[in-house]
């Protein structure tokens, strides 16, 4: 008997954002498996397993939801946000790879979610509006030097950055070093947003300058993104002001 497995994304935080299709596989699996912060978002459902590990263990968390799956279970493994974004859908594939040949001809699923860049950017207007990029600063799983290279890269072509895992206990040096190399590409005046928790009860909207932005802002439950040099901010009398990124971009600015 070979079972199924559901890598579903939970979205950043608020019931309202999981999706119909994700809230469909998350109630017919036998056995949920999952970040233990991220299980208790599940939905529960009576008879329903649940398998929580460590925030590291994404490795070991993949191929016990692939071992459950093809021993007959239908098995959903949630991640925050959208599994295919710095989460479990490429942990699952590498098992998958790297796994025995009875992992392949299970059913798997990857059902999308809200992945916290966008819901960020919805809060404030629309700062994703044009061409952007997405990196995790985390350098659990590459090495600093190469983070850099990218932040460069990123800046001096004009991209919008997304910056996931911006800080924590272990690494609370790097966004700050990230916003210095940024500050020797973009302007100082450029819109710099931190997103905390969105869609929580502790909920946090920042907007800021490059030069003003303050990595102790910052926690793993933020999301930051960094404007480009065409990003505007538009105030709103007794509003938050918007931010957006123009769709059409000069050819003299190109």
């Amino acid at each position: 008997m070979t079972g199924r497995l559901a890598v579903v994304g939970l979205g950043p935080g608020d019931a309202r954002w999981l999706t119909p299709e994700a809230e469909t596989a998350l109630g017919a699996a036998d056995a949920l498996f999952g970040y233990g912060p991220y299980l208790d978002r599940a939905p529960a459902r009576a008879g329903q397993r649940r398998h929580a590990s460590d925030n590291r263990e994404e490795g070991a968390r993949a191929r016990a939801a692939l071992e459950s799956a093809a021993a007959g279970a239908n098995v959903a493994l949630v991640s925050g946000g959208d599994p295919g974004v710095f989460a479990m859908a490429s942990a699952v594939c590498e098992q998958v790879e790297q796994g025995p040949p009875a992992w392949r001809e299970l059913e798997l699923a990857i059902v999308p979610g809200v992945t916290a860049m966008l819901a960020v950017a919805a809060r404030v207007g629309a700062p994703l509006g044009h061409d952007f990029c997405a990196l995790s600063l985390s350098d659990n799983l590459k090495p600093w030097p190469v983070i850099e290279r990218r932040l460069d890269a990123a800046a001096q072509a004009g991209f919008v950055l997304a910056l996931y895992n911006p800080i924590s206990q272990s690494r609370p040096w790097q966004l700050a070093t990230a916003f210095e190399r940024l500050r020797g590409h973009l302007p100082v005046t450029t819109p710099t947003i931190f997103g905390r928790a969105v869609g929580r009860a502790d909920e946090s909207i920042v907007v800021t300058t490059l030069e003003a932005a303050d990595p102790a802002g910052a926690d793993m439950a933020t999301l930051v993104i960094v404007g480009s040099a065409q990003t505007r901010v538009v105030p709103r009398p007794g509003q938050a002001p918007l931010v957006y990124t123009p769709r059409s971009i000069g050819s003299a600015l190109a």
